[in-house]
């Protein structure tokens, strides 16, 4: 399952709909989100990225071209752009995400990246985009190369998001996202609120889960009444104020866009290529991922990077039954 990822077609269409929303006087807010209730975007379409525009380095650029430019659609807006989390917000769906003024989240919804485990860098924007939106540097560095997701009640709780609401109702009852620790904060000295069951609490709330019925209703409420907020507010003040903190974002995107776009597309042909064709032949293989202790053996030894490495980091399709 792609879970809402963007292809090529789909990144157009959003910078079409930032253009129009932007250019339509009578727009309070741009409200950003994504159908379902799985995820709001899981990043680039892996199934493209391997079979179109791995060694592709100049179709890549230009691909990233067009990323570029939905990032700058955003930051670029002419109203306020609100995020509707409904479901996990990771890789460039976290990068189109915190280019966002704000972020109203389903609790349900997970947080992070996934480039490093695939080949890939998260260069659309959270390597520029996080330090700001995080507490201190290490945090900001360990969510950008760990991989780790990290729940709505943990962001909102650093200060990541704006608000979260709860989506799941059991027996008529709202509900907290029963997979995540909400009923208490610290446990053997340690901040435990936001982080996720483990064991027997895990696999409880997973049937929970499957039980209960998702309803939206109060995650839209949430964001009705912020938009009424803005309506209620100078328009041209509000957005001078918006543009103006935005600016402290798009100092180093705009800064670093240039060669990230040159570099994404020179890794075609290398970690992304190994990492992007691996993840998309899970299917043949019952992997997602390469080899790294043999990789990294093999760039250790000066390896060149060519046919025979590929062969030997990368999963053997599983014998036919």
């Amino acid at each position: 399952a792609q879970y809402n990822s963007y292809t090529t077609e789909m990144v157009k269409g959003v910078i079409a709909g930032m253009k129009k929303a932007s250019a339509d006087r009578s727009v309070v807010a741009i409200i950003f989100t994504a159908v379902g209730d799985r995820a709001f975007c899981t990043g680039g379409n892996t199934k493209e990225y391997a079979e179109y525009y791995t060694l592709r380095p100049r179709e890549y650029r230009d691909y990233i071209n067009l990323f570029s430019g939905m990032v700058d659609a955003i930051l670029d807006a002419g109203a306020p752009v609100i995020c509707r989390v409904n479901g996990m917000r990771v890789a460039g769906g976290q990068e189109i995400g915190q280019a966002c003024d704000l972020a109203i989240a389903s609790d349900l919804a997970n947080f992070g990246q996934a480039g490093t485990g695939v080949g890939s860098t998260p260069d659309g924007g959270s390597t520029d985009f996080l330090p700001w939106q995080l507490p201190t540097t290490e945090l900001a560095i360990w969510s950008c190369v760990s991989n780790e997701l990290w729940s709505a009640y943990k962001m909102h709780r650093l200060g990541f998001i704006t608000d979260l609401m709860p989506v799941k109702k059991l027996n008529g009852e709202w509900i907290r996202n029963p997979l995540v620790i909400t009923d208490r904060y610290v446990e053997d000295g340690r901040i435990v609120y936001g982080e996720p069951k483990t064991g027997d609490e895990a696999k409880k709330a997973k049937e929970i889960i499957k039980t209960s019925e998702t309803d939206f209703s109060l995650l839209d409420r949430r964001i009705n009444e912020i938009v009424w907020t803005l309506t209620n507010l100078m328009p041209l003040c509000l957005m001078k104020s918006i543009e103006t903190i935005r600016w402290k974002k798009k100092h180093f995107w705009d800064a670093n866009k240039i060669s990230a776009k040159y570099w994404l597309a020179a890794n075609m042909n290398m970690e992304a290529y190994l990492g992007f064709n691996t993840f998309n032949t899970e299917d043949m293989t019952g992997q997602r991922r390469i080899d790294f202790v043999k990789f990294r053996q093999l760039i250790a030894q000066g390896h060149s990077f060519d046919d025979d490495l590929a062969e030997q980091v990368m999963p053997k399709p599983k014998p036919k039954q």
